[in-house]
């Protein structure tokens, strides 16, 4: 069964066009061993009991100023799951992650991969928008974080894309730049792989380095089995 298991789990012009825009390691971690993959049903559930345990969460000061707990979206069964630091205006206000300006462009790069949002699961370490979106404190990580890894757990993903360095560095539980991370796989837990690239906000400000992560999600692709 042990086997089985792990062999499930294992199962400039230019790069804009690819995204889509046609106008110009290995950590111990937390998680408890599953012996055999919830069917669809039972992840779906098991999310939704998580997300209703945690709806009302008052376990930090983020609690105090939220609109709403970004818990995450997606397929409870996705091979790929989008890991970014925190919500943002427009998610706390939503709901839901990945849905402002950063959001539409890692829409365009899923789209890129030959993928839809509804294939992949997305997710934040945080689960409540720090104030005017400044970066997430050491506590608040801390505290935050073993709700990800139950995430993880019920979905079991093939890969992780750790997008920007506060989630690379939250999931491989390492203070090394981002810069020096991304680009190859991390074996994570029990056969699932973790790439780190740079942050769809980073690609707004910086959109010279799209091609960067076109090479970075193209290995991830190729993990995954998709066509390039």
């Amino acid at each position: 069964m042990e086997a089985s298991f792990k062999k499930q789990v294992s199962q400039h012009l230019e790069i804009e066009a690819a995204f889509g825009i046609t106008h110009l390691v290995s950590p111990a971690g937390s998680l408890t061993a599953r012996p055999i993959l919830e069917s669809r049903e039972q992840k779906t559930k098991s999310l939704d009991a998580l997300r209703e345990e945690y709806k009302n969460c008052q376990m930090c000061p983020l609690s105090r100023g939220r609109t709403h707990v970004v818990f995450g979206s997606g397929n409870p069964e996705a091979e790929l799951m989008f890991v970014g630091e925190a919500p943002g205006y427009d998610e706390d206000l939503q709901a839901l992650p990945f849905v402002g300006k950063a959001g539409q462009l890692l829409t365009k790069i899923i789209e890129a991969m030959k993928l839809k949002r509804e294939d992949v699961y997305i997710a934040n370490c945080l689960k409540c928008r720090p104030p005017q979106n400044r970066n997430p404190l050491p506590s608040e990580i801390v505290i935050c974080s073993p709700i990800l890894e139950k995430q993880i757990e019920i979905i079991q993903p093939k890969v992780i894309c750790a997008l920007g360095k506060f989630a690379a560095q939250t999931l491989l539980k390492t203070d090394e730049p981002i810069g020096r991370l991304r680009g190859r796989f991390f074996d994570w837990h029990r056969g699932i792989k973790l790439m780190p690239t740079f942050h769809p906000v980073y690609l707004l400000r910086n959109p010279g380095d799209k091609k960067i992560v076109w090479e970075d999600v193209q290995k991830i692709m190729k993990e995954l089995e998709v066509s390039i």
